[in-house]
């Protein structure tokens, strides 16, 4: 069964290979994708970088394996580009915690407030911001506004407890979370710590506070790929999506690489499969657009970040 599983795989993927070279097209999987989607990847790494990355290519046809949100991101910054993703029922739950319709009512309460949304945002909220970050600069973002001017920080309130702690800065949080990175408990940090003594735990800034204050090292995921390379230590814990350890191990045979959980797995970053993105390369489906009137404000909050950083 699993000769014949892999049979039928390999033919996948040479169809996959032979479409993308038909249709000029890249195909972008964000870290925490199934092991095979990030193998079958021109591009592999987290959604800014990646849609950054598309927009430096030749292709015309960009197929992105990752969450809605992060397929807008791309349409935003590649408008001559197709967009398309392989399921489109990939959406982000941290995404969906607010609307454009909500954000502009919290401003009404905050009239001289200025908006710092996490690019884990639709593009409509996007729109109705003043700048954007990631989980890697939202500090300097945050840094870098009049220290007497009132945040607003949409939609994480654990990446902005995290910004608010680095710089002693009071903001005004939006009550969204990451509810996969919020099955990351500190009783089992607690609990690897004590079975795992040697190892390094690295986690997200989208987990808890009590959790962010037992780790060694906190950072993006692109920021924790690149500290378990360069570290001298030898196991890690890593406290975020498990899909990246599968990256992890790749780049790093001679280490070992253990989830606080394995329940700390992203079931929306998993609907996109090998199957899927052969019929979406296939089909041309499913295309992502952003209309253009919020295109145009939503690529300024962008823009503004993409100049500080």
């Amino acid at each position: 069964m699993r000769l014949e599983y892999k049979a039928v795989s390999d033919l996948i993927i040479e169809k996959i290979s032979e479409l993308k070279k038909k249709n000029n097209a890249v195909i972008l999987a964000h870290n925490y994708q199934r092991g095979e989607i990030q193998d079958v990847a021109d591009f592999v790494g987290d959604s800014l970088g990646l849609s950054q990355q598309a927009a430096k290519t030749d292709a015309d046809l960009i197929v992105f394996c990752g969450v809605h949100f992060m397929a807008e991101t791309a349409a935003l910054l590649s408008p001559d580009k197709t967009v398309i993703m392989p399921d489109e029922h990939a959406g982000c739950p941290m995404a969906s915690m607010i609307t454009a319709r909500e954000l502009k009512e919290k401003k009404k309460l905050y009239p001289n407030a200025k908006v710092v949304c996490y690019v884990n945002t639709t593009a409509a909220v996007k729109a109705e911001s003043d700048i954007c970050c990631t989980s890697s600069n939202a500090v300097k973002i945050v840094s870098s506004l009049p220290e007497d001017a009132e945040i607003i920080f949409v939609p994480d309130k654990s990446l902005g407890a995290y910004v608010s702690s680095c710089l002693g800065r009071e903001m005004i949080y939006w009550e969204g979370y990451c509810p996969t990175h919020h099955r990351i408990l500190a009783e089992q940090i607690v609990k690897m710590k004590s079975d795992h003594p040697e190892a390094e735990v690295v986690v997200h800034p989208e987990c808890t506070p009590d959790v962010i204050a037992l780790a060694d090292h906190v950072a993006s995921t692109t920021g924790i790929l690149n500290y378990v390379q360069s570290s001298n230590s030898r196991e890690f814990v890593i406290g975020t999506e498990i899909g990246i350890l599968h990256r992890m191990k790749k780049e790093n045979p001679d280490k070992t690489f253990m989830p606080v959980t394995p329940l700390s797995d992203c079931p929306n970053m998993k609907l996109n499969t090998l199957e899927k993105l052969l019929w979406s390369l296939e089909d041309f489906q499913f295309v992502v657009t952003v209309p253009e009137d919020i295109a145009v404000e939503a690529r300024k909050a962008i823009q503004r970040m993409l100049d500080l950083s």
